[in-house]
């Protein structure tokens, strides 16, 4: 059973979040406020944190960024009433695996959380890989290029852990959408270029001309290495 921590401080909607979460079998715990909500997220033992933007005390970007910076990789699912592309980009940008607007559907909102966590319970990936200068160690979940730690958000890093597991095959921004942010439809069409063009910018030499992740226009990305 999967313990959720809820950080909303609209009192109805997280009342009503909480009993229908735990309907569906979840055990949800919550807090009304930033500074509370970053203290709980930073104990072990939640499997998701949902995460409201507009939060009183601290907001919700804050907290997110401050855990990531932290080192804590519990998922982060955020729910706004935001719904502009910018928003969603930044709460991606920082560390966010996944982002929903109000309103939302109870049946969404689960297929999410869902697919979140298995995500976060399955590491395909259990070795250190090396490719060149680059070195993917699964089990710290740490990227190095010539035996320096790389700063990847949440994000990057499975979306390179992902490329990387299938070295030399096309992989269509599709296929990335669906695996990597749990997506089988999105609005956000330019979110794996995005990401790539960040993670470019830290894993390549010269990300106008990179040597490990590949545009295969008109299809995708591959990974060389």
């Amino acid at each position: 059973m999967a313990l959720l921590l809820l950080i909303e401080d609209e009192p109805g909607l997280r009342l009503t979040l909480t009993d229908r979460l735990t309907a569906e079998g979840f055990t949800v715990e919550s807090r009304a406020e930033g500074l509370s909500g970053l203290e709980a997220a930073r104990r072990a033992g939640y499997d998701l944190i949902l995460l409201d933007v507009m939060l009183p005390g601290m907001d919700g970007f804050t907290i997110c960024r401050t855990l990531r910076d932290e080192g804590v990789d519990t998922p982060i699912l955020m729910l706004t009433a935001r719904g502009q592309v910018d928003d969603r980009v930044a709460g991606l940008k920082i560390g966010a695996d996944d982002y929903l607007p109000k309103p939302f559907h109870t049946p969404e909102l689960v297929a999410r959380i869902e697919a979140l966590l298995r995500r976060a319970r399955k590491d395909p990936l259990a070795e250190t890989l090396r490719f060149g200068e680059i070195e993917i160690d699964a089990k710290a979940a740490i990227v190095r290029k010539n035996g320096q730690e790389l700063v990847l958000s949440a994000k990057e890093y499975q979306l390179l852990r992902f490329l990387a597991q299938r070295r030399g095959e096309v992989v269509t921004r599709d296929v990335l959408l669906k695996e990597v942010w749990g997506y089988h439809s999105t609005p956000l069409t330019r979110t794996v270029d995005v990401h790539m063009t960040w993670l470019r910018q830290k894993l390549e030499n010269d990300p106008s001309q990179p040597a490990y992740l590949i545009t295969v226009r008109g299809m995708g990305y591959r990974f060389d290495g």
